[in-house]
């Protein structure tokens, strides 16, 4: 391998003939750096973004939610809470109760998801500190409160400064009621709002989170919940104690980590990145198509060079591994240069935000996030190494044509 990589770097460096084959061979390597510098900038932004979103869905997601495989309430009595709080790495638990309820507020009036939860919420999912008005305050002095979402608040126009008129909370009574008055088919409660919380529109616009107690007198429950959630220690490995937990509360209950329960959403970006990630790799392998022109150019310069090892007994293996290693390196050369421009520019952006999203407090943040993955640098360098092993077979199919013309 010593010898023909050799002879390639040779190739490679030395002056040609005619100056079109250098020039094109310098075109082929930044054609290459830009397309393999482009792959680095958009999967790193779109790492950023990733990132950027699923810890907005963090505060309203925890780490791990087990809710009811048939069914949606199951008593805590019956469950082995016991047993999953001794599990090594669960920290804490909180219990939930949700159900859909209509607020109404003056003269308007929303379609809600009620989430009742207990003091224990707030430490498990952080949307504490994803508040934008007023408190994270479920009751105080034996009244209870309502966290409305940011979209919530709009629909209804309601203001956490407001002491003259409560929201109104109805829902559905369980089971059959009589009367033929409407009002009897719903359990009614009135109450203020202490804070406002904004995480992401589908969720600002459909919740709002009132105490656990609350909720189950509307639904007159004793100890029932519709999902109990828990907090992982970050040090323990989450899959693993996933697995525990389901092996403790059996196949009636099911377990889902914090990415399972935003599922839909995970696939969505994965599938986003991908598909641009094809797109650039698309632009690539055009661009690659000059590392054909250089080594076909090449490949007639170097006629004499050819007969001549081949009649010193070189192979024809021998041969194409030069060629083939000369369009390696041109190629490997565009991706080294365009990975370290491309880092470069990531980092200048995640440490000076180079490119603004748009004007400053429109947005959580003023500038595109950027994240860098080693993984998606072998990535690419794995992807530019394909493709120039590809563009450089083109012209070595042809190579023994060339030979055979040359000059005795």
């Amino acid at each position: 391998m010593k010898f023909p990589l050799y002879i390639a770097w040779r190739y490679l460096l030395a002056k040609k003939s005619h100056n079109a084959i250098n020039i094109i061979t310098l075109v082929s390597v930044v054609g290459v750096a830009v397309g393999a510098m482009a792959l680095v900038v958009v999967l790193s932004v779109f790492n950023g973004f990733e990132k950027l979103i699923l810890s907005l869905f963090n505060a309203f997601h925890p780490d791990m939610e087990i809710t009811l495989d048939v069914g949606k309430t199951f008593s805590m009595g019956d469950f082995p809470m016991e047993e999953v709080s001794n599990i090594p790495g669960v920290v804490s638990y909180s219990q939930v109760m949700e159900e859909t309820a209509m607020l109404s507020y003056r003269d308007r009036q929303h379609l809600v998801s009620l989430r009742g939860v207990d003091d224990s919420y707030r430490h498990i999912t952080g949307l504490d500190t994803m508040m934008i008005q007023g408190e994270y305050l479920l009751s105080d002095a034996g009244r209870d409160f309502l966290i409305l979402g940011q979209g919530v608040a709009y629909m209804i126009n309601a203001s956490i400064h407001d002491y003259l008129y409560p929201i109104d909370i109805y829902v559905p009574r369980r089971g059959r009621t009589a009367g033929l008055h409407p009002a009897q088919a719903f359990n009614a409660s009135s109450h203020f709002a202490s804070g406002i919380f904004s995480v992401q529109a589908e969720y600002d616009m459909e919740y709002v989170i009132v105490p656990l107690g609350l909720m189950r007198r509307l639904l007159a429950y004793d100890d029932e919940v519709t999902a109990l959630v828990l907090g992982i220690d970050p040090a323990f490995n989450h899959n693993r104690v996933q697995q525990q937990i389901r092996e403790v509360t059996g196949p009636d209950y099911v377990v889902r980590n914090r990415l399972q329960q935003q599922e839909f959403l995970y696939r969505v970006m994965q599938s986003e990145k991908w598909a641009i990630y094809f797109i650039l790799t698309f632009i690539l392998l055009i661009a690659a198509f000059n590392i054909v022109g250089s080594l076909t150019m090449l490949l007639i310069e170097k006629r004499r060079d050819i007969s001549v090892l081949r009649s010193m007994g070189a192979s024809r293996r021998l041969v194409r591994r030069i060629f083939l290693l000369e369009g390696l390196l041109i190629s490997m050369g565009g991706a080294v240069a365009g990975i370290l421009l491309g880092g470069g520019i990531a980092w200048l952006q995640m440490h000076y935000g180079l490119v603004p999203l748009q004007a400053e407090g429109v947005f959580i943040i003023d500038a595109y996030p950027v994240v860098v993955k080693v993984a998606d640098l072998v990535m690419v360098a794995l992807t530019v190494f394909l493709i120039g092993m590809l563009a450089s077979m083109i012209p070595l199919n042809n190579m023994w044509k060339a030979t055979d013309k040359a000059p005795a």
